[in-house]
């Protein structure tokens, strides 16, 4: 299968028009914020001699800080203005990013079979995704990780709706990085709270580990306090 035109589109827009500025995309937090609190409910299952994917990498924030903690690490998104963000945004060349369609079965699959099995990393990913394309980004992972690797996946839940409309019903209306989200069509929070973790175990892969927390964003809330979206996040691994 394939996602829409419409949807690739939106997202190459987004990152076309998005300057090399960090923390530009409303969600490209700092690594410390992210990817690292992320890596230390990770690495008590994870084999940090294999490499890791980061799917859906962006502007490479998050993959740089990968580097640091596996073996290598690669950074892969849909959107080839995306990729070249990163790599203009790493300029020690400390990891590699490539263009990836995750529902790509036969792209996602000669992936796995160039690099072997690998750890994962996802943030955010499935939330957005068309709704017809998330039981194929679950699979990604689970062809992805193979027998040996470990995945982190955090998704937002529907309560970051609450939180994204109060941000967007302000007196000066949205602010300006989540007014951008809106302007390319891109629709955060909206997968429900049981799909994620049936997606997941479809595709087979259990659930090592899970709990809830939040994905900080760039952008504030009219008070001035950072908008800080509700998500869950899994520790998996291949299903015996």
């Amino acid at each position: 299968m394939d996602v829409s035109q419409q949807y690739r589109q939106s997202w190459e827009g987004f990152w076309a028009a998005t300057s090399d500025a960090p923390g530009e995309a409303i969600w490209d937090a700092e690594a410390s914020l992210s990817a690292e609190p992320h890596c230390r409910l990770l690495l008590p299952y994870a084999d940090t001699s294999l490499p890791v994917v980061d799917l859906g990498c962006g502007s490479g924030t998050q993959t740089r800080y990968l580097s640091t903690v596996f073996a290598r690490a690669l950074g892969v998104d849909l959107s080839q203005a995306a990729v070249e963000h990163a790599r203009r945004a790493d300029t020690a060349g400390v990891a590699d990013y490539e263009q990836l369609n995750l529902v790509d079965a036969v792209a996602v699959g000669a992936l796995h079979q160039r690099i072997g099995d690998t750890n994962v990393y996802m943030r955010a990913v499935i939330h957005q995704s068309e709704p017809a394309a998330r039981p194929a980004v679950a699979a990604a992972v689970a062809e992805l990780v193979g027998e040996k690797g470990r995945a982190f996946v955090v998704e937002l839940t529907p309560a970051s709706k609450d939180v994204l409309q109060a941000a967007a019903e302000a007196p000066d209306g949205p602010p300006k990085k989540l007014r951008r989200v809106f302007d390319h069509g891109l629709k955060p929070a909206g997968a429900t709270d049981e799909e994620v973790p049936e997606l997941l175990q479809a595709a087979g892969l259990t659930i090592l580990a899970d709990g809830d927390t939040v994905l900080p964003q760039t952008e504030k809330m009219p008070d001035g306090s950072r908008i800080d979206l509700p998500a869950r996040w899994f520790v998996l691994a291949a299903a015996s």
